[in-house]
Protein backbone atom coordinates (compact mmCIF):
# COMPACT_ATOMS: atom_id res chain seq x y z
CA UNK A 1 0.00 0.00 0.00
CA UNK A 2 1.11 3.27 -0.87
CA UNK A 3 -0.61 5.73 1.29
CA UNK A 4 1.10 6.81 4.73
CA UNK A 5 -1.78 5.14 7.03
CA UNK A 6 -2.28 1.09 7.63
CA UNK A 7 -5.29 -0.16 6.49
CA UNK A 8 -6.55 -3.30 8.02
CA UNK A 9 -9.87 -5.21 7.19
CA UNK A 10 -12.64 -5.32 8.35
CA UNK A 11 -13.43 -1.73 7.91
CA UNK A 12 -16.71 -0.01 8.11
CA UNK A 13 -17.52 2.99 6.07
CA UNK A 14 -20.09 5.21 7.11
CA UNK A 15 -20.67 7.69 4.07
CA UNK A 16 -22.70 11.02 4.95
CA UNK A 17 -23.05 11.97 1.47
CA UNK A 18 -25.27 14.93 1.93
CA UNK A 19 -27.41 13.78 5.40
CA UNK A 20 -25.41 14.75 7.94
CA UNK A 21 -23.11 18.06 7.72
CA UNK A 22 -21.91 20.71 10.61
CA UNK A 23 -22.59 19.98 13.89
CA UNK A 24 -24.08 16.85 13.29
CA UNK A 25 -21.88 15.45 11.38
CA UNK A 26 -19.11 16.14 14.30
CA UNK A 27 -21.60 14.25 16.45
CA UNK A 28 -22.32 11.58 14.64
CA UNK A 29 -18.06 11.60 14.08
CA UNK A 30 -17.23 11.45 18.13
CA UNK A 31 -19.71 8.56 18.29
CA UNK A 32 -17.85 6.51 15.80
CA UNK A 33 -14.80 7.33 17.01
CA UNK A 34 -16.00 5.96 20.40
CA UNK A 35 -17.26 2.67 19.00
CA UNK A 36 -13.93 2.43 17.22
CA UNK A 37 -11.72 2.72 20.17
CA UNK A 38 -14.09 0.18 22.30
CA UNK A 39 -14.02 -2.54 19.61
CA UNK A 40 -11.02 -2.22 17.44
CA UNK A 41 -12.74 -1.55 14.45
CA UNK A 42 -11.48 0.40 11.90
CA UNK A 43 -14.09 3.20 10.23
CA UNK A 44 -13.23 4.67 7.54
CA UNK A 45 -15.86 7.99 7.86
CA UNK A 46 -17.02 10.06 4.93
CA UNK A 47 -18.28 13.68 5.98
CA UNK A 48 -18.69 16.79 3.70
CA UNK A 49 -15.76 18.16 2.00
CA UNK A 50 -15.84 21.71 3.95
CA UNK A 51 -16.52 19.20 7.27
CA UNK A 52 -13.27 17.47 6.94
CA UNK A 53 -11.45 19.61 9.17
CA UNK A 54 -13.80 19.59 12.22
CA UNK A 55 -14.17 16.20 12.18
CA UNK A 56 -10.68 15.37 11.80
CA UNK A 57 -9.96 17.97 14.70
CA UNK A 58 -12.34 16.04 17.18
CA UNK A 59 -11.55 12.38 16.40
CA UNK A 60 -8.78 10.06 16.82
CA UNK A 61 -9.53 6.84 15.98
CA UNK A 62 -11.75 6.87 12.60
CA UNK A 63 -10.42 7.11 8.91
CA UNK A 64 -11.32 10.09 7.83
CA UNK A 65 -12.35 9.78 3.88
CA UNK A 66 -12.79 12.52 1.28
CA UNK A 67 -16.40 12.09 -0.45
CA UNK A 68 -14.77 12.56 -3.47
CA UNK A 69 -11.16 13.84 -4.83
CA UNK A 70 -10.10 15.38 -8.53
CA UNK A 71 -7.19 14.52 -10.74
CA UNK A 72 -6.28 17.77 -10.68
CA UNK A 73 -2.57 19.30 -9.83
CA UNK A 74 -2.87 22.82 -7.72
CA UNK A 75 -3.50 25.38 -9.78
CA UNK A 76 -6.19 25.95 -11.98
CA UNK A 77 -9.48 24.36 -12.00
CA UNK A 78 -12.53 26.24 -9.98
CA UNK A 79 -15.04 23.86 -8.52
CA UNK A 80 -12.72 20.97 -8.04
CA UNK A 81 -11.66 18.63 -4.99
CA UNK A 82 -7.86 19.15 -5.08
CA UNK A 83 -5.62 15.90 -3.26
CA UNK A 84 -3.46 18.28 -1.55
CA UNK A 85 -6.28 20.18 0.22
CA UNK A 86 -8.05 17.28 1.36
CA UNK A 87 -4.47 16.12 2.91
CA UNK A 88 -4.03 19.56 4.44
CA UNK A 89 -7.73 19.29 5.79
CA UNK A 90 -7.15 16.56 7.88
CA UNK A 91 -8.27 13.61 6.02
CA UNK A 92 -6.40 10.20 5.38
CA UNK A 93 -7.76 8.66 2.13
CA UNK A 94 -10.48 9.72 -0.34
CA UNK A 95 -13.37 8.07 -2.14
CA UNK A 96 -13.62 7.75 -5.50
CA UNK A 97 -15.73 7.09 -8.23
CA UNK A 98 -19.21 6.54 -6.39
CA UNK A 99 -22.36 5.93 -8.39
CA UNK A 100 -23.43 8.96 -7.69
CA UNK A 101 -20.18 10.80 -8.92
CA UNK A 102 -18.80 8.49 -11.75
CA UNK A 103 -15.16 8.77 -13.21
CA UNK A 104 -13.41 7.47 -16.11
CA UNK A 105 -11.24 5.16 -15.50
CA UNK A 106 -8.55 7.67 -17.02
CA UNK A 107 -9.63 9.77 -14.24
CA UNK A 108 -9.25 7.30 -11.92
CA UNK A 109 -6.29 6.32 -12.73
CA UNK A 110 -5.37 9.90 -12.74
CA UNK A 111 -6.57 10.38 -8.96
CA UNK A 112 -5.52 7.43 -7.85
CA UNK A 113 -1.76 8.57 -9.02
CA UNK A 114 -2.22 12.34 -7.52
CA UNK A 115 -3.27 10.90 -3.75
CA UNK A 116 -0.56 8.42 -4.10
CA UNK A 117 1.66 11.20 -4.67
CA UNK A 118 0.34 13.31 -1.21
CA UNK A 119 -0.16 10.26 0.94
CA UNK A 120 -3.73 9.54 0.08
CA UNK A 121 -5.67 6.30 0.53
CA UNK A 122 -7.82 5.48 -1.87
CA UNK A 123 -11.20 3.80 -1.88
CA UNK A 124 -12.70 3.39 -5.67
CA UNK A 125 -15.62 2.04 -5.66
CA UNK A 126 -17.36 -0.28 -8.54
CA UNK A 127 -20.58 -1.69 -9.35
CA UNK A 128 -19.95 -5.06 -10.86
CA UNK A 129 -17.24 -7.57 -10.44
CA UNK A 130 -15.77 -6.66 -14.14
CA UNK A 131 -15.73 -3.29 -12.80
CA UNK A 132 -14.06 -4.35 -10.04
CA UNK A 133 -11.22 -6.39 -11.51
CA UNK A 134 -10.35 -3.01 -13.66
CA UNK A 135 -10.21 -0.69 -11.31
CA UNK A 136 -7.85 -3.08 -8.86
CA UNK A 137 -5.34 -2.65 -12.13
CA UNK A 138 -5.25 0.63 -11.55
CA UNK A 139 -3.42 0.07 -7.85
CA UNK A 140 -6.42 1.75 -5.40
CA UNK A 141 -5.76 0.24 -1.25
CA UNK A 142 -9.32 -0.58 -1.29
CA UNK A 143 -12.00 -1.56 -4.07
CA UNK A 144 -15.73 -1.27 -2.96
CA UNK A 145 -18.09 -3.43 -4.90
CA UNK A 146 -21.98 -2.67 -4.84
CA UNK A 147 -24.73 -2.90 -7.34
CA UNK A 148 -26.41 0.63 -7.85
CA UNK A 149 -29.49 -0.49 -8.15
CA UNK A 150 -29.59 -1.83 -4.44
CA UNK A 151 -28.24 1.50 -3.18
CA UNK A 152 -30.39 2.85 -0.56
CA UNK A 153 -32.96 0.12 -1.04
CA UNK A 154 -33.68 -3.26 1.36
CA UNK A 155 -32.94 -5.40 -0.49
CA UNK A 156 -29.39 -6.02 -0.30
CA UNK A 157 -29.46 -9.86 1.69
CA UNK A 158 -26.26 -12.08 1.62
CA UNK A 159 -28.69 -14.32 -0.48
CA UNK A 160 -28.80 -12.13 -3.20
CA UNK A 161 -25.57 -10.93 -3.11
CA UNK A 162 -23.60 -13.98 -2.83
CA UNK A 163 -22.88 -14.30 -6.56
CA UNK A 164 -22.05 -10.78 -7.16
CA UNK A 165 -19.62 -10.66 -4.09
CA UNK A 166 -17.99 -14.01 -4.11
CA UNK A 167 -16.94 -12.75 -7.79
CA UNK A 168 -15.73 -9.43 -6.90
CA UNK A 169 -13.27 -10.98 -4.33
CA UNK A 170 -12.24 -13.58 -6.35
CA UNK A 171 -11.60 -11.29 -9.36
CA UNK A 172 -10.16 -8.28 -7.97
CA UNK A 173 -7.85 -11.14 -5.82
CA UNK A 174 -6.62 -12.76 -8.65
CA UNK A 175 -5.04 -9.11 -10.14
CA UNK A 176 -4.03 -8.54 -6.14
CA UNK A 177 -4.25 -9.94 -3.17
CA UNK A 178 -3.02 -7.04 -1.16
CA UNK A 179 -6.02 -4.72 -2.38
CA UNK A 180 -9.01 -5.23 0.48
CA UNK A 181 -12.30 -5.93 -1.22
CA UNK A 182 -15.53 -3.95 0.21
CA UNK A 183 -19.54 -4.92 -0.81
CA UNK A 184 -22.17 -2.85 0.11
CA UNK A 185 -25.63 -1.35 -1.05
CA UNK A 186 -28.58 -1.97 0.60
CA UNK A 187 -26.74 -2.46 3.97
CA UNK A 188 -29.55 -1.31 5.95
CA UNK A 189 -29.50 -3.76 8.77
CA UNK A 190 -27.02 -5.55 11.29
CA UNK A 191 -28.20 -8.96 10.12
CA UNK A 192 -27.08 -6.97 6.45
CA UNK A 193 -23.93 -6.17 8.08
CA UNK A 194 -23.08 -9.63 8.96
CA UNK A 195 -24.64 -11.60 6.08
CA UNK A 196 -21.61 -9.30 3.93
CA UNK A 197 -18.47 -10.07 6.22
CA UNK A 198 -20.09 -14.00 5.94
CA UNK A 199 -19.30 -14.25 2.49
CA UNK A 200 -15.70 -13.45 3.04
CA UNK A 201 -15.45 -8.97 2.36
CA UNK A 202 -12.63 -7.19 4.12
CA UNK A 203 -15.95 -4.64 5.05
CA UNK A 204 -18.72 -3.09 4.18
CA UNK A 205 -20.80 0.20 5.29
CA UNK A 206 -23.56 1.84 5.22
CA UNK A 207 -25.37 5.32 4.80
CA UNK A 208 -28.97 5.46 4.50
CA UNK A 209 -29.45 3.07 6.77
CA UNK A 210 -27.74 4.82 9.52
CA UNK A 211 -28.43 8.74 8.53
CA UNK A 212 -32.21 8.10 8.10
CA UNK A 213 -32.79 5.57 11.27
CA UNK A 214 -34.53 6.59 13.98
CA UNK A 215 -31.49 6.52 16.00
CA UNK A 216 -28.37 6.92 13.89
CA UNK A 217 -26.10 6.70 16.57
CA UNK A 218 -27.41 3.42 18.13
CA UNK A 219 -28.09 1.97 14.27
CA UNK A 220 -24.43 2.76 13.62
CA UNK A 221 -23.27 0.88 16.97
CA UNK A 222 -25.22 -2.18 16.59
CA UNK A 223 -24.24 -2.44 12.95
CA UNK A 224 -20.56 -1.77 13.82
CA UNK A 225 -20.95 -4.40 16.52
CA UNK A 226 -22.31 -6.86 14.46
CA UNK A 227 -19.27 -6.53 11.60
CA UNK A 228 -16.84 -7.04 14.95
CA UNK A 229 -18.50 -10.15 15.57
CA UNK A 230 -19.22 -11.56 12.43
CA UNK A 231 -15.49 -11.14 11.49
CA UNK A 232 -14.18 -13.13 14.99
CA UNK A 233 -16.35 -15.49 13.94
CA UNK A 234 -15.48 -16.29 10.40
CA UNK A 235 -11.65 -15.87 11.55
CA UNK A 236 -11.43 -18.11 14.75
CA UNK A 237 -8.16 -17.44 17.12
CA UNK A 238 -7.93 -14.35 15.06
CA UNK A 239 -7.85 -10.49 16.36
CA UNK A 240 -8.78 -7.14 15.85
CA UNK A 241 -6.06 -4.85 16.45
Amino acid sequence: MDSQIRLQAPLFEIGLKGYAYGAEAVRLALAADQVSAELGVSVIFDPQAVDIPAVARETRHILVFAQHMDPVTPGRGVGSVLAEAIKEAGAVGTMLNHSERRLTLSDINRAIGRAKEVGLATLVYADSPEEAAAVAMLGPDIVLAEPPELIATSRSTATEMRGFVERAVELVGRIDPGIIVMCGAGVQTPADVAGMIGLGVGGTGSSSGILKADDPIATMRSMITAMYWAWIELHPGGSIE
